[in-house]
């Protein structure tokens, strides 16, 4: 079972209209892997071994 959560707050202060950051660790809390939900579809999001972003459906 997948539970929701809310986002973290982002790395620095968004000013109005800039694009907020997020440190991947905080959304990756095991440090594996977090799953994304956009319109009803599932996405994972992984970090590898060798410290880089994967995205998948």
């Amino acid at each position: 079972m997948t539970f929701m959560r809310r986002a973290p707050e982002p790395v620095t202060a968004a000013a109005q209209g800039a694009t907020p950051v997020y440190d991947a660790h905080d959304l990756i809390t095991d440090g594996v892997k977090a799953e994304i939900v956009l319109d009803g579809q599932t996405y994972i999001l992984r970090i590898t071994r060798a410290g880089k972003l994967i995205l998948t459906k």
